[in-house]
């Protein structure tokens, strides 16, 4: 009887309009609207307001005069060459690899699907620090071969291709994985080519997942900061290291909030295309069971291409690591940990306590991080729940915005905006959580999202006929459905926000150095000892981001979207 009248009531319910789901949809977004205006538009706000507004004045002619100058004009062609050919490179060297995970089984797949991913959750700074240690100063190729060549270019590249590699990989390769085969195969029994049926059947329907993951790959390297600036050094600098530069170093607000007006409106641009490619790809495609698609290799093509793979992740992955974890043995008296024990005196004068004590300070702000990343995307994911117009869609482009604007920006914000009553924060060790939740919050969003859609609006609306609050409806309901994405949701959130650099770099306090930090001001100071303490430093913070994805792996939930 109780169903019955469920069912009645569901029918009976009236489509559209604003009703209580918009009102608890409203109330969902109450909280994460909140967190965003102030932790995050009322920064960026600040420093582009006191940068432009001199004197009492607009001065929006500022604009055109920085763009005008020609060391500005090269960081913007920089910045834009370099993220069109880290695109192109990461796609035409991970395409392969998102086919062999889409549509091979073979021994060691999940191992490797972590391994391919581990890059991407790895600070930049550390990403920086291991091409550094490659094909750097003194790195493996010079060593090799004995001539010292620019490889500066080739560095900042190929770190990108090494952080982005699992993005096309898991956002071509999870909707790969799920295309009817027999669509393909029926082309082929109608007399056409290989070749012709991928390029004709496959590729269209591939097309808004690999556009996507483009997009994606072009904004994290448009708006690359930490592999830049320990990689590019005084002659490349993108966007972001010139706005750190113009902020910190030269203390020209007017220029710093001109580049972040700039950066800001191509993000916005970028991520406007990108909800498109989404919208797109959910809505046009007929996808199978991705467990029933992939089988093990056949023939001596499959098995040469699957072995291409693998050592594309063994020269691409696996040995910028390797190289990373053997400059961090290789001390002065010979291999040994005589840098991980510097690590434990203070006496470099790099830092005000032992530079160990940043391995502590990151996981304490890791964790709070963690928490708030959870609560305010978990409030938002649940928000999205339901597709709503335009007001819907445009609080899903905000929770993505703080991947793409400068977090030096954000950073700068948060000392010049949170410095008084009754939000005087600046001497608080709150500051550094706050900024790295921002970064996470997408995380938990796009984690979490897939898989609340997928839960079944009637559950809900059986528990609501039944005299369930919506507090206990997603406590009886969602809850138990999605407690494995946010877990997921939360592991990359401690791991994104263990690495955050951007914006931590002005708010970490100089006795309560982070990790990311604590490595670049070693790196900024010569001498074999920082060097080597910086990749000990290193080498520490990747294998905790690496055991935090491994253990994600094993609670990781197959999605049925294709999402990173």
């Amino acid at each position: 009887m109780d169903l019955a009248r469920t069912e009645v009531a569901a029918k009976a319910k009236p489509r559209g309009g604003p009703g209580p789901g918009s009102a608890a949809r409203l109330g969902l977004m109450a909280l994460p609207v909140a967190f965003f205006a102030l932790f995050f538009a009322y920064p960026v706000t600040a420093i582009v307001a006191r940068g432009l507004h001199i004197d009492g004045v607009w001065r929006f002619g500022r604009i055109v005069d920085v763009l005008g100058q020609s060391d500005i004009r090269h960081v913007l062609w920089f910045t834009t060459w370099q993220a069109l050919a880290s695109t192109a490179l990461t796609l035409l060297i991970a395409l392969p690899g998102a086919y062999v995970f889409a549509r091979f089984d073979f021994p060691g797949k999940q191992v490797l699907r972590a391994v391919v991913t581990v890059p991407f959750v790895l600070p930049t700074v550390v990403v920086g620090t291991a091409f550094l240690a490659l094909i750097g100063r003194g790195g493996l190729f010079d060593e090799l071969w004995g001539v010292r060549l620019d490889t500066t270019v080739w560095a900042i590249l190929l770190a990108h291709v090494f952080f982005n590699y699992a993005v096309v990989v898991r956002t071509v390769g999870g909707l790969w994985s799920q295309l009817d085969p027999r669509q393909e195969e029926a082309a082929r029994m109608l007399g056409a080519s290989r070749w012709t049926a991928w390029r004709t059947v496959t590729l269209p329907a591939l097309g808004p997942a690999v556009a996507a993951a483009a997009l994606m790959v072009f904004l994290f390297t448009f708006t690359s900061f930490g592999v830049v600036q320990i990689l590019g050094g005084p002659a490349y600098s993108t966007l972001e290291v010139e706005i750190y530069r113009q902020t910190a170093q030269l203390l020209d607000l007017p220029t710093a909030a001109v580049l972040t007006i700039v950066q800001f409106v191509a993000v916005g641009l970028i991520l406007a295309i990108h909800a498109w490619t989404v919208r797109r790809r959910e809505s046009a495609l007929k996808l199978v069971d991705a467990s029933a698609v992939a089988r093990r290799p056949r023939g001596a093509g499959q098995w040469t291409l699957l072995g291409a793979v693998m050592a594309t992740v063994a020269l691409l992955i696996l040995l910028p690591l390797g190289v990373l974890i053997q400059r961090s043995l290789d001390g002065p008296d010979g291999y040994g940990f005589t840098y991980y024990r510097e690590l434990t005196s203070a006496d470099g004068g790099a830092f005000l306590v032992p530079p160990i004590e940043a391995i502590g300070n990151s996981l304490q702000y890791a964790v709070v991080a963690t928490a708030i990343a959870v609560v305010i995307g978990g409030l938002a994911a649940a928000a999205l729940t339901r597709r709503a117009g335009r007001l819907v869609r445009g609080f899903d482009a905000l929770l993505m915005l703080p991947l793409g604007v400068s977090a030096v920006t954000v950073g700068f914000g948060f000392l010049i905006t949170l410095d008084k009553p009754p939000l005087d924060l600046r001497a608080s060790w709150i500051l550094v959580p706050l900024a790295q939740a921002l970064v996470g919050v997408p995380f938990v969003v796009r984690t979490m999202l897939p898989v609340l859609r997928a839960v079944d609006g009637r559950l809900r609306e059986a528990a609501a006929v039944l005299g369930a609050s919506p507090l206990r409806a997603w406590r009886e309901v969602d809850l138990p459905m999605v407690r494995r994405a946010l877990l997921i949701a939360a592991g990359f959130a401690f791991a994104v926000s263990l690495g955050e650099f951007g914006a931590t770099v002005f708010i970490a306090r100089p006795d309560n150095p982070t990790l990311p930090v604590a490595v670049a001001r070693l790196l900024g100071r010569a001498g074999d000892l920082n060097y080597g303490q910086a990749m000990a430093l290193s080498t520490i913070l990747m294998v905790v981001c690496a055991v935090s994805l491994l253990l994600l792996e094993r609670v990781r939930t197959e999605r049925t979207t294709g999402e990173f």
